[in-house]
């Protein structure tokens, strides 16, 4: 396929990219990465008057650690992910869904604002903020606001960022001693979507789960944050009977759509699947420690 005919223009600074995205209107279309735009170039189903390169600004990179709040910048690469000591440190469950991601070569150009904009429900970072309980930062040339992952993605390829903003980037509290977590997906070959994950993470106190995060991915029309198997598991311990508590309740919470990979049923088979794996790691871990 060939793409269609658009401008092209490079933004140097933030200031410079809000006159550039003034100037140009609303069927202009902003490129970092460009592992998803490109590809909805080719297909046709994006036909952008002009496209705005954001990938030189400094505003939106890097990754630090102030000693209370990681911060990812929107154009952090999904291959910094994976070799950034920051997040192995204090978000390592980033660290965990960065080879998941694609394909290396994808990783390589493919950016954490990108993945979060584009919001495939399928894509493994959407859940994992939402299990960190992050908080994404939005930008506007009138300033910025702070919108909980919660509540950022909001249905198919939808979320709470307005046309006049942009993803700055990611902040999320380092992950305690008495937190573990996890990401697990099913796919049918390495670096395809995936047909049903989780991304959890939980709290232990005094032997008990005392709270916990169950996010999944790739069955339905964005994550879902699975909130009856988390009151299955609350103030009990991890065990057979408590994981296997967790599993059944997930009818309360997921029901997914029949699609390419198979039946709805599948779908909420594999999900219990995964959430017996990734649970039942937090006890092998919690007796290796022992």
């Amino acid at each position: 396929m060939k793409w269609p005919a658009f401008g092209y223009v490079r933004a140097s600074t933030l200031d410079e990219f809000w006159n550039l995205k003034a100037e140009a209107g609303p069927d202009a279309k902003i490129i970092a990465g460009g592992q998803s735009l490109l590809a909805t170039l080719a297909f046709r189903l994006s036909q952008p008057s002009v496209l705005i390169d954001i990938s030189r600004l400094s505003e939106l990179k890097g990754i630090t650690f102030d000693g209370k709040v990681l911060r990812l910048g929107a154009l952090t690469r999904h291959v910094e992910l994976e070799r950034s000591e920051a997040v192995a440190a204090h978000a390592p469950l980033l660290r965990m869904a960065a080879p998941l991601i694609a394909h290396p070569a994808i990783r390589n150009r493919g950016t954490i604002g990108g993945s979060l904009a584009f919001a495939d429900p399928a894509s493994e970072l959407p859940a994992c903020l939402i299990a960190l309980d992050a908080t994404i930062v939005l930008a506007s040339a009138g300033g910025q606001r702070r919108v909980p992952a919660a509540a950022f993605f909001r249905g198919l390829y939808e979320t709470e960022m307005g046309e006049d903003e942009i993803i700055l980037c990611v902040e999320t509290t380092p992950q305690l001693p008495s937190q573990k977590s996890s990401v697990i997906e099913i796919a049918r070959r390495s670096g395809d979507y995936a047909m049903a994950g989780i991304a959890c993470r939980i709290d232990i106190e005094g032997g008990a789960v005392s709270a916990a995060r169950l996010v999944y991915f790739g069955i339905g029309e964005a994550p879902v944050q699975a909130k009856s198997a988390a009151a299955a598991l609350a103030g009990k311990p991890l065990s057979e009977a408590s994981i296997a508590a967790a599993q059944a309740a997930l009818s309360d919470d997921l029901d997914p759509p029949d699609d390419l990979h198979g039946p709805g049923a599948m779908k909420l088979h594999l999900s219990r699947v995964l959430t017996g794996r990734a649970l039942a790691g937090f006890v092998d871990d919690r007796r290796a420690a022992v």
